[in-house]
């Protein structure tokens, strides 16, 4: 794994390629725009699928780390739809963690109907606290990523209380694109009749643009409580 050239603040963990784009694209572009330094790393390659291929899958992500302009990502090979937080992969992930010195992590949420994403979930958690570890083989300095939040997964059909949503308003069609990028798992050999995946994470996005007086959002969870030293952002100007 080659290391990104400093520093990131915001890594995104992904089960699968596209789980990034489907869940926090609008949050990595907002992030971009605003000069963040993000990467992604997928435990997977996601294959194999109906329609889909390594070689196929590599050149999508390709595509979609274009659109999203990511200053890093990078592909453990961990198996799938065999996952699970074995200390092999918990050391491989630590190992990133360390490699890459992330001020937030974003991951998947605990509770979901993909079982890749709840061992993910585990794994993330396991992860963390290993980075940390001193006295140990693992490559780079010990290093504990201070924020971690949960993003929600297409595959989750309950409404968890979020405790930020993020406004993507204005990335939203450069989220879509992103994802479709992803043709085999999107547009080859599916229905295109309403209502279409796609269909459904744009509308998902826009029920969390409505939750918060906004066209569109992205939904986060933390187990931990979010500090603030001033209430100036929940202002509106008069």
């Amino acid at each position: 794994m080659t290391p990104p050239s400093a520093p990131l603040d915001i890594l995104v963990v992904a089960p699968h390629p596209d789980d990034a784009e489907i869940s926090v694209g609008g949050t990595i572009l907002v992030s971009r725009q605003q000069g963040l330094r993000v990467g992604v790393v997928e435990l997977t390659n996601g294959e194999p699928t109906p329609n889909g291929s390594p070689e196929l899958r590599a050149r999508e992500t390709a595509a979609a780390t274009q659109t999203l302009d990511l200053t890093w990502r990078h592909n453990l090979q961990l198996p799938n739809r065999l996952l699970e937080p074995t200390l092999d992969a918990r050391r491989q992930l630590a190992s990133v963690f360390r490699l890459t010195r992330p001020q937030i992590l974003l991951v998947p949420y605990w509770e979901d109907a993909h079982p890749d994403h709840v061992a993910a979930s585990s794994l993330c958690d396991a992860a963390r606290f290993w980075a940390k570890l001193s006295r140990t083989d693992m490559p780079g300095e010990p290093y504990h990523p201070p924020t971690i939040f949960y993003y929600w997964s297409i595959h989750l059909r309950i409404h968890p209380q979020p405790a930020m949503v993020v406004d993507i308003s204005d990335v939203i069609d450069q989220k879509m694109a992103a994802i479709r990028c992803y043709e085999s798992q999107f547009l080859i050999g599916k229905s295109q009749e309403f209502p279409t995946a796609l269909d459904d994470i744009h509308d998902r996005a826009r029920y969390w643009g409505w939750a918060i007086h906004r066209k569109f959002g992205e939904p986060l969870g933390s187990r931990e409580a979010l500090g603030t030293s001033s209430l100036l952002p929940w202002l509106s100007p008069r």
